[in-house]
């Protein structure tokens, strides 16, 4: 039997099964006339000769798609010899056979479909420039979530084919991820899969911000993409969020009106989340919102009756005024009358969380190096969210120690009871 015309068989099949899929072997046998152990002979030839490659179940579940792409030939015949060949496997045409035979002019609109043409594994991933993520971000026509481990993007069902919206607009990212270098540098990370599913003129936009580098998958992307778990923490802005919902259902079983107005836990803000620009004016925008979640969120009224809301003032003319205290002052009163633990240097740095973050709000709002670009944002923000998470798990902690609270206590996940937490 001519190997090219068992090439031209397996080409064809990648083409015109209309997603790059492989030819069963029992489809293969079929065509070919040929017992089980003459074409495992074949198959071991054309996988010698650079012509194709054997998709083994023990890779991928479904040996239909060609999941990853930088398999070895030497594995590959290696796993022949010790895995039962059977109709389940499949075969496709290699890169090396496929570069000789695809007119790449064709996929000159489509880069990351024409990755597939060219052999790329569909579980191969791409990495990209944070900021490709603000096109949809800021697109209220977009559908954009995120929790940082995961994320997909869709189009809002009112724009769904509207002739408001171009066609080309009306895509669908069914995930994305993010990934790391050694030096934790973030990226996006997606699967070359969905990519080839965005339409031309979206495939264009990603492809510009493609970047080379050795990036590795969020290792809870991966469990959660690849292995199909759930993965191991949980982010770190969903802590955030759980924290203050916890601390929420705690106030309610101390008889106390809740300690934060909103959890926002349904309704994540967008922009809760690590910068995909690191500029002084995103940075800014950050702070603002992390305030508004902190000391602008506290509820005075779960303060009522303990301690008091006002303070007299004496102003120059010697009149006294009463003003309202502010919300962290509050807080440290309250916490610092209530409980008093042995070591005091916890309280302290949760305060102190509270004043870093009101203070940098404080800052200038409009500075004529407002939008400097730095990555130093990057790591500025990582930090000083890490302190306002611990901020908040603190007054979580505190309490706990309510004698109401550890009576009947609220359900807490096990990766907020346990700490397991992301950071990156």
């Amino acid at each position: 039997m001519s190997e090219d015309v068992v090439n031209e068989i397996i080409y064809r099949h990648y083409f015109e099964s209309g997603d790059f899929n492989g030819i069963p072997v029992y489809k293969l046998q079929k065509a070919l006339g040929l017992s089980l152990p003459e074409l495992k002979e074949l198959t071991r030839e054309l996988i010698a000769n650079e012509n194709a490659d054997c998709v083994f179940g023990n890779v991928h579940p479904n040996a239909h798609i060609k999941a990853y792409s930088e398999i070895t030939i030497s594995q590959q015949l290696e796993w022949l010899d010790q895995l039962e060949f059977s109709e389940h496997f499949c075969l496709y045409p290699s890169k090396k056979f496929l570069s000789e035979r695809v007119d790449k002019t064709s996929y000159t609109d489509r880069p990351y479909e024409c990755q597939l043409a060219l052999g790329a594994g569909q579980l191969d991933y791409r990495v990209f420039d944070i900021s490709v993520l603000e096109y949809y971000r800021n697109d209220p026509r977009y559908y954009y979530q995120t929790d940082f481990i995961n994320g997909q993007i869709s189009i809002h069902d009112e724009f769904y084919e509207s002739e408001s919206m171009p066609e080309h607009d009306q895509i669908l990212l069914q995930s994305f991820g993010f990934a790391f270098d050694d030096d934790f540098n973030r990226a996006v990370a997606v699967f070359i899969r969905y990519l080839s599913d965005l339409s031309p003129e979206h495939q264009k936009i990603w492809k510009a911000k493609e970047i080379s580098g050795a990036y590795k998958l969020h290792p809870d992307y991966y469990r959660n993409s690849l292995l199909g778990d759930w993965g191991t923490r949980i982010s770190l802005f969903d802590a955030f969020l759980q924290e203050i919902k916890v601390i929420n259902e705690m106030a309610e079983i101390m008889g106390k009106k809740q300690l934060f107005k909103s959890d926002y836990y349904e309704q994540k803000p967008d922009e809760f989340g690590f910068l995909l620009r690191p500029t002084l004016r995103e940075f800014n925008n950050f702070v603002l919102l992390l305030d508004k979640m902190m000391s602008d969120n506290i509820n005075k009224e779960f303060f009522a009756g303990d301690i008091d809301l006002e303070k007299d003032e004496v102003r120059s003319d010697g009149k006294i005024v009463v003003t309202q205290r502010g919300t962290i002052a509050l807080l440290d009163d309250w916490v610092k009358r209530f409980f008093r633990p042995v070591d005091p240097e916890p309280i302290e740095d949760m305060l102190s969380s509270f004043r870093k973050v009101r203070k940098l709000r404080q800052k200038p709002a409009h500075k004529i190096d407002e939008n400097v670009f730095d990555q130093k944002y990057f790591k500025d923000q990582r930090q000083i969210m890490l302190d306002a998470y611990d901020a908040i798990r603190t007054i979580r902690l505190i309490l706990a120690n309510h004698p109401r609270v550890k009576a009947s206590p609220p359900q807490i996940g096990k990766h907020l009871k346990e700490g397991k937490i992301w950071d990156i």
